[in-house]
């Protein structure tokens, strides 16, 4: 099974629409999204194709391979639009022998985990706009980086998860991390 993962969206149509022709030619099984859909946020900018009211529907298109978490710029509001629930503030699935934790990351972040995480499992979130993919202590965590607002000098980027790897990829293509299992 193949995830592509994909965060903090921030409303951008442009970065949205190229993540999800990504999606497509990666040909992966499901779409987990780790929050910050729609909205921008009051300490970013205004993304420069900001447009939440093209987004929703884009992703709607895909809501039957959608498992998301909320953001902490993700709302009520969002909701009303979406047909894939974004209320958890996190969730679990199993992927062959690991459970796989997504947490957009403002709530439950490497230093403050869910409970349960076990040896070889992996904790995936958002929020830090950073692209992380390492083993730590017994288990690993990945963090795809934004597709919109990426940050340290990152390009924007999505994450591919599968039976070997947590790969995280640029949107003009190319390898920025990757941790194999």
């Amino acid at each position: 099974m193949k995830l592509f993962i994909l965060s903090d969206i921030h409303g951008d149509y442009d970065s949205c629409l190229k993540a999800l022709e990504s999606f497509a030619e990666f040909q992966a099984d499901y779409l987990i999204l780790l929050g910050d859909i729609l909205y921008h946020g009051p300490r970013n900018p205004l993304p420069a194709s900001y447009a939440p009211d093209k987004v929703y529907p884009l992703l709607n298109k895909y809501a039957d391979k959608i498992i998301a978490v909320r953001g902490n710029c993700d709302s009520e509001v969002d909701q009303m639009v979406l047909d894939f629930n974004i209320s958890d503030d996190y969730t679990f699935l199993s992927l062959r022998d690991r459970l796989v934790y997504l947490s957009h990351g403002h709530i439950y972040d490497p230093d403050n985990l869910p409970t349960g995480i076990q040896t070889d499992d992996v904790f995936l979130f958002g929020h830090i706009h950073t692209p992380i993919a390492e083993k730590r202590d017994k288990y690993y965590i990945g963090n795809p980086g934004s597709c919109t607002f990426p940050k340290e000098d990152y390009p924007p980027s999505f994450g591919l998860l599968d039976d070997e790897s947590f790969t995280i990829y640029s949107l003009s293509g190319g390898i920025v991390k990757q941790v194999k299992w």
